[in-house]
């Protein structure tokens, strides 16, 4: 009789099932990879400081757990994306006194190893090499590794957009207003389409969506607005990537509520 196995915690089967569906074809690297990543082309760091920075500067990895990231940078490490080393930072301690006294002599070990984390395991640095900057710029170029979570990693990918050219940030820019546009008329026509079935309540959580859309697409609108104008590019695309008035009046003209 097969048995499932509930062992590991719910934090860690989210990750997994997030992870699975945003594999690339041929390769599957993952977004937790494509974070750590990021993180770690800013600077080296360990372990329990890259988990701190994902739930802390990542919403979307907030809880990731040890048991999803020590795996992920094993798998990272394996593939020569990045390189582990011992942390050597500690200088060497002082030797202890020999005062006659075997109290006193154990005091002053105790306040040594306080002081300089002796008797605990040495813990690993992690730093980029060149294979994972190479591995970092591919899955942030990649428009194929959403799936069925564009929102998460559309996030994920503005977070780093500081590594992407400026015509890869406004294009990450438009893909994701265009999918909200899609959204939004979706969210129309089934309004409309339940039109008198729905009670007071019902009727405002449609509205509620419906809204928080147009307030992402507004505040969209704003970043390609702003990316055009540092980069000199106010003569992009014409048609869907026009921002401002011209945004909101075709937004407007599709619906016909």
């Amino acid at each position: 009789m097969y048995r499932y196995d509930t062992s590991n915690d719910e934090t860690d089967l989210d990750i997994r099932a997030w992870s699975s569906r945003l594999r690339t074809p041929g390769r599957g690297p993952l977004m937790l990879e494509l974070a750590i990543l990021g993180l770690l082309e800013g600077q080296a760091m360990h372990g329990y400081e890259i988990r701190k920075r994902l739930r802390d500067e990542l919403g979307q990895l907030s809880n990731v757990s040890f048991g999803s990231l020590y795996p992920a940078l094993s798998r990272l490490e394996r593939s020569g994306a990045v390189r582990a080393t011992e942390d050597v930072g500690r200088s060497a301690p002082a030797p202890v006194p020999m005062t006659g006294s075997l109290s006193g002599e154990r005091a002053a070990l105790r306040a040594r190893r306080a002081g300089t984390g002796l008797g605990r395991r040495s813990r690993k640095v992690y730093e980029i090499t060149d294979e994972g900057r190479r591995q970092f710029a591919e899955l942030l170029h990649s428009e194929q590794a959403g799936g069925n979570d564009d929102a998460r990693n559309f996030s994920l990918r503005l977070a780093f957009a500081r590594y992407l050219p400026p015509h890869a940030r406004l294009r990450l820019l438009e893909r994701r207003r265009g999918q909200l546009f899609q959204r939004l008329a979706e969210a129309r026509a089934a309004a409309r389409a339940a039109e008198g079935r729905l009670d007071t309540y019902a009727r405002s959580l449609m509205e509620h969506t419906t809204e928080s859309t147009e307030r992402d697409i507004a505040w969209l609108d704003r970043l390609i607005e702003a990316e055009r104008a540092r980069d000199g590019a106010s003569s992009g695309t014409a048609g869907p990537a026009l921002v401002g008035k011209t945004v909101h009046k075709r937004s407007e003209e599709g619906d016909t509520t």
